[in-house]
This record gives C-alpha cells, sequence and structure tokens, in this order.
C-alpha cells in the first residue's frame, strides 16, 4: 500500500532541473566538528520527477536480519554504483551541480546513488549514521534530494540528546558534511498521521553507505 501522493502546485509547475546552489545554501554547524547545508525547493519539478521515479525505478523490498530474526525492511530500495547509468537524466544533473559546488571542500566527487521510497507513514529509518566504509573513520558528505510528500528528518549527537528536524520534499536538498556521519545520527521515524509518499536521493563519495 502507498500513501497519496499531492503533489504541489510550484512542483509540477515548474521546469525539471536544479536551481543554484552558491549564497542560497545555508549552513549550520553542530557540534564535534559535523554541519549540515540546507537548500529549499533546489530541485524545480520535483513531483514531475517523484511521478517517474516511482513508476519507473526497479524497486527492491530488503529483508534484514534484527537479533534473532529477520524482518522486512520498511522502505523500497535501489542503489546505483559508480558507473551505472541513473534512472532519470536529472539526477546526472544533480550529482554535476554538486560536484562543481562542493568538490573543492570535500576532495573528491561524489559518485553513487542510493535511492529510498518511503510509501507511507509506516515506512522510516531507525538512528544510524552512514559508517560502512570511509564514513565509519573519516569526514565525509551524504548529499540528499528529497522529492515528494514532505517527511521529518531527525538530526541528534550519536549517542542521544536534543534533536534536530527538518521537514523535507519537493526537491528539498540537505547535506551533511564534516563529521557527521560518525558524531551524529540520522532517522525518519515512522508516524500515525496520514503520510503520502516520499523518495529520498542520496549522493555519495567511493566507499561511503
Amino acid at each position: 500500500m502507498t500513501g497519496v501522493f499531492q503533489a504541489s502546485l510550484l512542483g509540477l509547475a515548474d521546469e525539471l532541473g536544479v536551481g543554484p546552489l552558491g549564497a542560497s545554501v545555508r549552513r549550520t554547524y553542530l557540534d564535534r566538528g559535523a554541519w549540515i547545508d540546507l537548500r529549499r525547493g533546489w530541485l524545480g519539478g520535483a513531483d514531475t520527477l517523484f511521478q517517474r521515479l516511482a513508476g519507473g525505478v526497479p524497486w527492491r523490498a530488503e529483508r534484514r536480519r534484527m537479533y534473532d530474526r529477520v524482518v522486512d525492511v520498511p522502505r523500497l530500495l535501489k542503489f546505483y554504483d559508480e558507473g551505472e547509468e541513473l534512472p532519470d537524466p536529472v539526477l546526472g544533473e544533480a550529482m554535476s551541480a554538486l560536484n562543481r559546488h562542493y568538490g573543492e571542500e570535500l576532495g573528491e566527487p561524489f559518485r553513487t546513488a542510493g535511492l529510498c521510497f518511503y510509501r507511507d507513514g509506516r515506512d522510516s529509518v531507525a538512528w544510524h549514521g552512514d559508517t560502512i566504509g570511509r564514513g565509519g573513520t573519516e569526514d565525509t558528505m551524504v548529499a540528499i534530494i528529497s522529492v515528494g510528500t514532505p517527511r521529518p528528518l531527525l538530526l541528534r549527537p550519536r549517542g542521544g540528546g536534543h534533536s534536530i528536524r527538518h521537514d523535507l520534499g519537493h526537491g528539498d536538498l540537505i547535506v551533511m558534511g564534516g563529521s557527521c556521519q560518525r558524531t551524529w545520527e540520522h532517522a525518519v521515524p515512522k508516524t500515525a498521521r496520514p503520510a503520502g509518499p516520499r523518495i529520498s536521493i542520496q549522493f555519495r563519495p567511493r566507499g561511503v553507505r
């Protein structure tokens, strides 16, 4: 079952494509060497992209071991490794724009794209950092574009503490940088309230998952 998607008036009317970055990006410095950048509405025509991805990506339902049992992963997934053709040309445009803006600071390009489909409020991702591979020991960046219905992305210091909330959807961009993957955690919580579907696209450098 997928929640009902209600497009925004601008999300369908705007031409599909990325906007400027530069001074339009708002950076917030966290503690422990972590920071986040936020750019609202970076992707024009985001609702058009949502509809293309929802119907055109070969989504996978996965199961994972959780303690003594195997459970369904509460979202659909698709990973595009470096060199694989992305499911829509605008994602290649977005990756190129992110590399132009962040390449010098990051010291390397974004190379992979992971997609998550949150079908309704029952789909979620628990508190975690992207610490598989180099993200567990090195500063890095993870850039996320959200299309579809906004859902809360929560961030908190690793080990617990006061959380920061950003409702992301309709083409919003958030970039987690510095030590964020090692020293902070992020989550998309379940909700009992009616929630439409959302897709997140995560761009990462080589060796970060």
